[in-house]
């Protein structure tokens, strides 16, 4: 589209008022309705007990102490700590505000700290700054979170309104433009106007949707919303046809949210005449939250993704809206008002206007899908002994947020992991420099991949793999892959991993590796990876053990080729915490030219 068509939409935009976010009644009545949902009762109770716990208690300053931290540390979580705890409190007195009227303290609260967030140095977090910046640099910055900032205040803005006071609206008008929409339009481009993954649906998105709300004048809204549209374009960009997100399911709610956040303001605005919801991909990528859930809470989470995932509510309603074969996920899924340690306002308030009353089923039904473009395979089993998940990935080791894990599978059983992927650790300046692989959950040796002649999966878009085979039936799933091009390994002519799922009462996965060396190895070791703490019953046999009596994992193998080795180790997860995990070794007693490789993990 170019700049004189949007510029006609735009003259023609309907009036931004309560409507675009209460479309079957006002305001008010809305909020009232709220108090009395049913489907809404959870998370009213979460915010008004988030309140209680706010009461009394300072504002934390963002000192130049914890600002500089990350600078000479490269240690994020201090300040981001007082960060994200100003953002809860203003999402709860928000919130609190709109659901009692007449509770003058909780709008006091909220003023003091919208107030205070327009006073901030900077809305940006000080890892995503430019290295040695300055003043200058840091007030034409724009990251994910300044973004955020800005989409936010414009949404209290409109949702409190003359609530408000009129120098605390005229301040958060002045601080919205002058950080973001001037910067936006004059100092760009930034490098994630034109990335193919979350930076550009939440940056630009952010920005456009805020521009939706506050922006009157039609030349400067034309202009923002060019620069946003191009964007969302690259954005899809990133997805294949399967519309799976690399990234994970994590970055699947927030980058797709986001997109899905703008993308609903711009539909309302413009009457339909802009409406993404009408492209074949971005239905497929709605399906991707129902395609990623393998065992109850957990899901496939290859990449910087966490193990178990709580849903949006709010976006999963508002998806299955928009597609009818968009499932509605179980209510036990619903992610609290704190579980959002970033504290966005944006899903937060959707969870609340976008939750919608209806039949849920209690567990996601058995299926398997087999992803092309990703090169995935996702498999929920759910027999009478109950549910069973099993996932594995190919591809390419220079994804977004990339892993070193081609050939790398999960296991799970009866709401409990038994081959781990270790997920996100803790987000640090050397966990996305040059020291990333050095850290167990991003390198293959946190990966139940083989390391040959000591060596671990390289980096980059060269290592790659190769699908052979891939199908997702009723009985059993199968990948096969060709992955002697993931290892940095001269000699090593041809390795093949057989991934076989059968789908029985108790489900079983035959891991097949055979290779081809020119010569032979000096040392082959086939690793799995557990957060259970594995137990020798026997030559031939291990046990991954259940934490109720009798479950668990056996793993077999042929003790006449394979020696094996249990090793404690211990990461720093994604919130900073320590976590022990172990890994599996089983070391080739005498690797030749040839070899096949064989285990069997049977479920218990």
């Amino acid at each position: 589209m170019n700049r004189h068509e949007l510029a006609g939409i735009v003259q023609d935009m309907k009036p931004v008022d309560w409507s675009l976010y209460y479309p079957q009644g006002d305001s008010a009545g809305f909020w009232t309705r709220a108090l009395s949902s049913g489907v809404l009762q959870a998370d009213i109770s979460e915010i008004r007990a988030e309140a209680e716990r706010l009461d009394g208690q300072p504002i934390s300053a963002l000192t130049y102490t914890l600002f500089s931290i990350f600078a000479r540390t490269g240690s994020r979580l201090e300040y981001e700590r007082v960060y994200f705890e100003r953002r809860r409190r203003l999402n709860t007195y928000a919130f609190l505000s709109l659901l009692e009227p007449d509770n003058t303290g909780a709008l006091e609260k909220l003023e003091d700290i919208l107030w205070v967030i327009c006073d901030e140095y900077t809305w940006c977090l000080p890892a995503h700054l430019p290295a040695d910046h300055d003043a200058a640099e840091i007030s034409r910055h724009i990251d994910l979170f300044s973004s955020e900032t800005g989409f936010t205040l414009s949404e209290v803005l409109l949702l409190l309104g003359d609530r408000l006071p009129l120098l605390l609206q005229s301040r958060i008008r002045h601080e919205v433009e002058r950080r973001i929409f001037r910067p936006f339009l004059e100092q760009g481009p930034y490098f994630w106007e034109t990335s193919r993954h979350n930076w550009a649906a939440v940056c630009a998105g952010s920005i456009g949707a805020a521009a939706l709300l506050l922006v009157k004048e039609p030349a400067m809204l034309t202009d923002i919303l060019l620069k946003t549209e191009s964007s969302m374009s690259y954005y899809l960009e990133g997805f294949g046809d399967d519309g799976a997100c690399l990234e994970g399911l994590g970055y699947w709610n927030y980058g797709f949210g986001y997109f899905t956040y703008y993308s609903d303001l711009l539909r309302a605005r413009t009457g339909g005449r802009l409406d993404w919801f009408k492209q074949e991909k971005v239905s497929q990528i709605a399906r991707f939250q129902q395609k990623c859930f393998i065992d109850e809470s957990h899901v496939a989470n290859f990449s910087d993704s966490v193990p178990q995932v709580r849903v949006h509510m709010g976006l999963s309603h508002y998806l299955a809206d928009a597609y009818a074969d968009v499932l509605r996920p179980p209510s036990a899924l619903r992610a609290p008002f704190t579980e959002d340690h970033c504290s966005r306002f944006a899903p937060a308030l959707r969870n609340l206007i976008w939750t919608r009353a209806g039949r849920e089923n209690e567990a996601w039904e058995a299926v398997s899908y087999y992803l092309p473009d990703a090169a995935w395979i996702v498999s929920r089993h759910v027999p009478a002994a109950g549910s069973f998940g099993f996932a594995a990935k190919a591809g390419h080791n220079d994804e977004p947020h990339n892993h070193n894990d081609l050939g790398h599978f999960i296991l799970s059983g009866r709401g409990e992991i038994y081959a781990s992927d270790l997920g996100s650790g803790e987000y640090t300046a050397d966990y996305f420099g040059a020291g990333r692989y050095s850290y167990d959950c991003n390198g293959s040796q946190g990966h139940s991949v083989p390391i040959i002649n000591g060596q671990y999966q390289g980096a980059g878009r060269e290592f790659s793999t190769a699908v052979l085979h891939a199908s997702a039936a009723a009985e059993k799933d199968e990948l096969t892959l060709e992955m002697a091009q993931a290892y940095p390994v001269s000699g090593l002519q041809s390795l093949v991993r057989s991934l076989v799922w059968h789908k029985e009462e108790l489900p079983r996965l035959e891991l097949t590796d055979t290779y081809r060396y020119e010569g032979a190895p000096a040392s082959w070791t086939e690793r799995f990876v557990t957060w259970r703490r594995p137990k020798l019953l026997h030559p031939g046999s291990v046990l991954l053990p259940g934490t109720a009596a009798g479950h668990g994992v056996g793993v077999t193998y042929d003790p006449e080729a394979v020696r094996p080795e249990i090793t404690a180790h211990v990461y720093r997860d994604h919130y900073g915490q320590e976590t022990l995990w172990h890994s599996l070794d089983f070391h080739v007693l005498q690797p030749g030219a040839e070899g096949t490789l064989t285990f069997t993990f049977q479920f218990l």
